[in-house]
């Protein structure tokens, strides 16, 4: 079944709520948004805090907000849950909503695919009749939902004109999705037989058609600086690589940066350390603007990245302090899965211990330097405290 302006909303059908009280069915009467989210969205994370202001100010008027986690894109379904409530812990702590975990896929597929929207966030409005009034983005809701409250929304020249405009989107976004997989397919294909040329010539045909999508970007500057070694071409592309991801302030864009110029995984020995460091302090102090020692919040995400450069830098105090920060965020006020913090400690205390050059525990666990082998003590053995430096 399509779905469109005027259908009949399907059911929700859930098995997973992660925050919230559930909820079974649409209540005749009450008009409801539902959003299909995703955490690795910088528009969803935006978003939900404008959904968040909208059931404040609307639910007197008998609004319900429900937010779908249908695109997380994790290799199982434990590792998304974990990286769903580490997100919401860390970002909505607030919530004003019931947050959905859709792990089967099948919200996604009766909704998003049937209507589709091929873009997260997606939304939809459904009126007092159960009827989807408007599928679209969370920027028009303060229009949508007022008229749809009010019952002049759908039958409305402007419903008409949105709905008109969805389908042209939609159909634009369909072309872009064949032009990627297209692009993809050539691109593996000569990555498969080694054949870096042809690869680059892929993504940088992405990468001028989609400017906006940062894996051509960083798929062409890694081809150039780790695959092909071809300085010359690659310093440009890294250094618009640098300013686009500072412009927008992105902390994706700026971490993503950041690794291929510091990323553990790749070699550097070939690339000139001025610049390279260069843009690798820039990028850092971006970082940690947006994510100051003394705010609030997880540390775990940005810190360790901006803690490599320190450490390559030669500033091992500036580097401690970051992982330290970071190991300090698991311990914070706002609660965190088990599961998470045990799948980041191994990796922050063997960068500690190696930038300390000496064994360092948490509780139970040690690591050593440069040794990624890590051993739990007895509870009663002898431990140090990693402390701030």
């Amino acid at each position: 079944m399509v779905l469109q302006m005027g259908s009949s909303a399907p059911s929700i059908n859930v098995e997973t709520w992660v925050r919230g009280e559930p909820i079974a069915h649409f209540q005749p009467g009450k008009v409801y948004v539902v959003e299909f989210w995703a955490t690795g969205s910088e528009p969803c994370a935006a978003a939900m805090h404008h959904l968040m202001q909208l059931q404040e100010r609307f639910k007197d008027s008998g609004l319900e907000v429900i937010v779908v986690a249908a695109h997380e894109g994790a290799l199982s379904t434990v590792e998304a849950r974990v990286k769903l409530d580490a997100w919401l812990t860390e970002k909505c702590s607030n919530l004003n909503f019931p947050i959905a975990f859709d792990h089967t896929g099948q919200m996604k597929k009766r909704w998003v695919e049937a209507s589709f929207s091929g873009e997260f966030p997606t939304l939809f409005v459904i009126d007092v009749d159960g009827r989807i009034a408007y599928i679209g983005h969370v920027t028009r809701l303060n229009e949508v939902l007022t008229r749809v409250l009010n019952g002049s929304w759908r039958t409305s020249d402007a419903a008409k004109v949105a709905d008109s405009k969805r389908i042209a989107d939609r159909e634009l976004n369909k072309r872009e999705q064949a032009l990627t997989k297209s692009i993809n397919r050539r691109f593996w294909a000569a990555v498969r037989k080694e054949d870096w040329e042809t690869a680059l010539s892929a993504v940088e045909e992405g990468s001028a058609l989609m400017p906006d999508d940062i894996n051509f970007r960083l798929a062409q500057a890694h081809l150039l600086l780790h695959r092909m070694q071809d300085m010359p071409t690659g310093l440009p592309v890294i250094r618009q690589l640098a300013r686009d991801a500072i412009e927008r302030n992105s902390e994706h864009w700026l971490l993503a940066t950041l690794d291929q110029l510091f990323g553990p995984a790749h070699d550097h020995s070939h690339f000139p350390s001025h610049e390279r460091f260069a843009l690798g302090k820039e990028l850092a102090e971006h970082i940690l603007a947006r994510n100051p020692l003394q705010g609030d919040g997880h540390k775990f995400r940005t810190y360790p990245a901006v803690a490599r450069y320190y450490h390559e830098s030669g500033n091992q105090d500036r580097a401690i302090e970051l992982i330290e920060f970071a190991l300090e965020s698991l311990d914070s006020a706002e609660p965190m899965l088990d599961e998470l913090k045990q799948h980041l400690l191994p990796d922050l205390l063997q960068a500690l211990a190696n930038y300390k050059g000496e064994e360092v525990c948490y509780g139970a666990l040690c690591a050593a330097p440069q040794s990624n082998v890590l051993k739990a003590r007895s509870q009663g053995g002898p431990r140090r405290k990693h402390k701030r430096v």
